[in-house]
């Protein structure tokens, strides 16, 4: 008897069991599973979701082409570009139209002899493409007397500005050790380069590296003991941080900062990025310039071309990125007036032809659209 309560117990534990699994399993099909649920099963689903966990974006980057059919609309200028060397810029003829690129501030070689055959380069092209090139030059030993004549020669015969010169370089390789260069802001023959500039309104672009304290330092002293002459910092975010630019434009106002947009973005030793510029660009509209730098230290000039575009796409404002893009670029150009000799000049093509000109009051601009007319093609 006794054998038998047990065995009828045991079965009873057994059914009941079965029934417990059983009506799991059915809560487990009515409740859509078509399989049973391991311990495996179960701790997965029972883990917690990250609350750091974002989905991926599906917002897509924006290509060069994109960024120029979004902003070609808007006018574009290169304020600092070495194309002259090698006639470099005949290759990028068509990569400028293809995106939208308006004018090209062109030199070449800098504070070196070879540039006073780029500088001849430049004009050349600007002869040949005068709606899109705008000439500057810098073969100018700094350190002789000379350099004062070469600078009033160019300057009378419608270059629109002195640069890029090496004013300072102790880090750069490609300027370190160029012959013309100064050690400084108002060594050698500057300060008197300085007040040409002042009386031809024309803009210096001047290298200073590194952009920090004794090469700045004299920098300031050019800008306060010449406060009619306007001077260009050369890509003056390069290894430079927003505060330090700040801090210079709030107390000169005859200082432009030239925003290499491309170093900032492409360059891996940037320790900033677009971003971190824009307040600064919008607490001083007036005072920056995009430019390439031909692309120095990038993979390409086009990557340079494409930085100044994500610098306009970052700025969020087409009239504040109209100023920074091209407008204060421009206001130092078009209100140079014209020189002595092209209005000479001017005087004398009429004369030839028999009529009488009123050449008062011309701008550079304008002298040099009358002039370039007679340039053979």
């Amino acid at each position: 008897m006794l054998y038998k309560k047990a065995v009828l117990v045991l079965a009873a534990v057994i059914v009941l069991a079965g029934g417990i699994v059983t009506g799991r399993e059915l809560f487990i099909l009515n409740s859509g599973k078509d399989q049973q649920i391991s311990s495996d099963n179960i701790s997965k689903e029972a883990a917690p979701v990250s609350a750091s966990a974002k989905p991926p974006s599906t917002i897509p980057i924006k290509g060069l082409a994109d960024l120029v059919k979004e902003y070609g609309d808007l006018p574009l200028a290169d304020a600092h570009n070495h194309d002259a060397g090698g006639y470099a810029y005949m290759r990028m003829i068509e990569t400028w139209k293809r995106t939208s690129v308006d004018r090209i501030i062109l030199f070449g070689n800098v504070s070196d002899p070879s540039a006073v055959e780029t500088d001849a380069i430049a004009w050349k092209a600007y002869e040949e493409y005068p709606a899109l090139v705008i000439p500057f030059f810098s073969g100018i030993n700094l350190k002789d007397a000379s350099s004062l004549e070469v600078v009033k020669l160019n300057l009378e015969k419608g270059y629109f500005g002195i640069g890029e010169i090496a004013a300072a370089s102790v880090n750069s390789p490609a300027l370190r050790n160029v012959p013309w260069k100064t050690d400084h802001a108002m060594d050698g023959f500057l300060p008197q380069i300085y007040e040409l500039a002042a009386q031809y309104k024309v803009p210096l672009l001047l290298h200073i590296d590194p952009p920090s304290g004794g090469p700045v330092y004299q920098l300031e002293e050019a800008l306060e003991a010449y406060p009619d002459t306007q001077f260009i910092f050369a890509h003056a975010n390069a290894y430079n941080s927003p505060d330090n630019i700040r801090q210079l434009l709030a107390k000169h106002p005859n200082l432009y900062a030239d925003f290499f947009a491309g170093f900032t973005a492409s360059n891996p030793e940037s320790a900033n990025k677009l971003e971190h510029f824009v307040p600064v660009m919008k607490e001083f509209p007036d005072r920056f310039m995009l430019s390439t730098d031909s692309g120095y230290g990038l993979k390409s000039e086009e990557l340079a071309i494409e930085g100044m575009y994500r610098l306009i796409d970052e700025l969020g404002d087409k009239a504040l990125a109209r100023k920074i893009a091209y407008d204060n670029l421009d206001a130092l150009i078009k209100y140079q007036p014209a020189t002595a000799t092209q209005l000479e000049a001017i005087r004398n093509m009429k004369l030839a032809a028999g009529q009488t000109y009123d050449a008062s009051g011309l701008t550079k601009v304008e002298a040099a659209k009358l002039l370039l007319k007679k340039v053979p093609k």
